[in-house]
């Protein structure tokens, strides 16, 4: 399966989900929908015991969500006078989907953190099962309050889970971003291999040798264990909404976009 920004490719009872996007390895709509559609494939086939996330263009896994995407977005909610409480929670997108199938699913997902990987695209690995970096000089985390907002696809729910409220609540308070050692200091990454792809590959090969229904359900007792609060996720979507029509967020969203401000500038 290629369908553009996502392809996924099978050997044996490994499949691979490829990232591309010409446009600096960056997550839109198009890679939002395709991923749901791969996510749902390999879910539905048993055959398939493990799964590696990686990024096709060197140096980036998903860079972060485009924000010529989100500035739009933004100025037109903002425009309409949108407002947002948890009265009425916004439901889940495409990206919530995927996530959401990624970690119900029987099937393992090892992300391949082959480069950079922010916002939406560390949001990503954050909800596969094992994360592997690769060395070089590369950027993880979750900056978007340096634009006014907040992760919004699951990072404040899931980052804690795996590091802790005092250094979930460091990351996402300051911006600040990780090396591949500090990801895997953090306990975030398993360790920092010299070709990311490859390791993961071979893990994933070595764990699709294992029982089938043992390993599934250890999966799913260990992400119950680790459950997210029942209505984390749609009060994170909401407060998410809730930020992006305030004018702050529309003016750093716009020059981000207009390419006037990286997504780790400080406002």
């Amino acid at each position: 399966m290629a369908t553009g920004h996502v392809e996924l490719t099978r050997q044996g009872p490994v499949a691979e989900i490829t990232f591309h996007n010409p446009d600096e390895g960056l997550m839109d709509r198009a890679m939002e929908s395709q991923l749901v559609e791969a996510v749902a494939q390999i879910d539905a086939d048993p055959g398939v015991r493990a799964c590696v996330l990686s990024g096709g263009a060197p140096g980036v896994f998903i860079r972060h969500y485009d924000l010529k995407v989100l500035a739009p977005q933004s100025a037109s909610m903002a425009a309409r006078d949108m407002r947002f409480s948890m009265e009425r929670p916004v439901r889940e997108g495409p990206i919530h989907v995927a996530l959401r199938t990624i970690e119900q699913s029987e099937t393992i997902f090892i992300a391949a953190l082959n480069g950079t990987a922010m916002g939406g695209g560390f949001e990503v690995a954050l909800a596969c099962d094992l994360r592997i970096v690769g060395s070089g000089p590369y950027e993880f985390g979750l900056p978007e309050i340096n634009l006014g907002i907040l992760p919004g696809a699951g990072g404040t729910q899931r980052l804690p889970q795996l590091v802790g409220q005092s250094r979930a609540l460091q990351m996402t308070l300051t911006g600040d971003t990780l090396s591949p050692a500090q990801m895997v200091d953090f306990g975030l990454a398993l360790n920092v291999a010299e070709d990311a792809r490859d390791a993961a590959k071979a893990l994933a090969r070595r764990m699709a040798g294992k029982p089938a229904r043992a390993a599934a359900h250890i999966k799913s007792l260990i992400r119950v264990a680790h459950a997210a609060e029942s209505d984390g996720p749609a009060r994170e979507r909401t407060l998410f909404a809730d930020l992006m029509v305030q004018p702050e967020a529309t003016r750093l969203l716009g020059e981000g976009a207009s390419g006037s401000r990286r997504i780790t500038d400080e406002p």
